[in-house]
């Protein structure tokens, strides 16, 4: 089988803090660089095409919308998807170039290694955080439905497994990260209704973030990544907090 054709495709909206690194790193690899844009108010679009970059623009309404529609405007079939704060290592490259030359699954995941306010986070759950980026788009689609989207392949497929890490540059800072959380806990709240979630108990609203810090924080060895993991166990918890008691004040509402 011929080496196969590449296009790496990432979303974006106001990431010209991180887009710059994400397109260097992938380039060696790319055979295509594809950004598709959400109309940024910065400026992202302009470091992308200065990087030379193929840059459309198309209106955001979900993620799983958007990066279906993303990947169906890649000039090949075989699609390398990547969110902007993330960067290839090289390990990661030569994985990716390894699996072009010889390609032999529907896709393939890889491992990201979160930088968390300047600290690499290597306990907790956040690594190796597996996600299938690596795909030929004609055997899967991104599946979900507001948040957590995930690249699924079709019955039947197989996956691989890529060596090394893409870098995540998640939150720069305590207060982007609860900014984000929420953000996020009031779309998950809003997924759990739409999935027909309407039970709000004692046990969501403080056994569930109680069992969030403690997995986190202990049984998955958070601790062991000092300050970074106490920041990540608590405010993970409080996120758990936050999205039932959204819920609970929604159905309220609605009531």
């Amino acid at each position: 089988m011929p080496q196969v054709l590449l296009s790496v495709v990432i979303i974006t909206f106001n990431e010209e803090a991180t887009i710059a690194r994400c397109l260097e790193a992938a380039r060696p690899i790319a055979d295509e660089l594809l950004v598709v844009d959400s109309f940024s108010t910065d400026r992202t679009v302009d470091i992308c095409r200065q990087l030379g970059a193929q840059v459309m623009q198309h209106a955001f309404e979900g993620y799983v919308e958007q990066k279906n529609y993303a990947t169906a405007q890649a000039r090949h079939h075989h699609v390398l998807q990547l969110d902007a704060d993330e960067v290839l290592t090289d390990e990661l490259r030569q994985s990716i170039e390894a699996a072009k030359a010889n390609w032999q699954h529907a896709g393939y995941t890889l491992a990201r290694l979160t930088n968390y306010c300047g600290s690499w986070v290597r306990h907790g759950g956040w690594y190796p955080d597996r996600k299938l980026r690596l795909y030929d788009r004609r055997l899967g689609a991104w599946q979900g439905l507001l948040l957590h989207e995930r690249y699924e392949v079709q019955p039947g497929q197989t996956i691989g497994v890529l060596a090394g890490d893409a870098q995540h540059y998640s939150y720069s800072s305590v207060e982007q990260h609860v900014n984000q959380l929420n953000r996020f806990t009031s779309i998950a709240a809003d997924e759990l209704w739409l999935r027909g979630k309407r039970q709000v108990t004692v046990f969501h609203l403080l056994l569930k973030p109680w069992w969030k810090f403690v997995h986190g924080y202990f049984f998955r060895l958070g601790f062991l990544d000092g300050f970074a993991g106490l920041c990540i166990a608590t405010i993970s918890a409080w996120g758990v907090f936050l999205k039932f008691a959204k819920l609970k004040t929604r159905k309220r509402l609605a009531q």
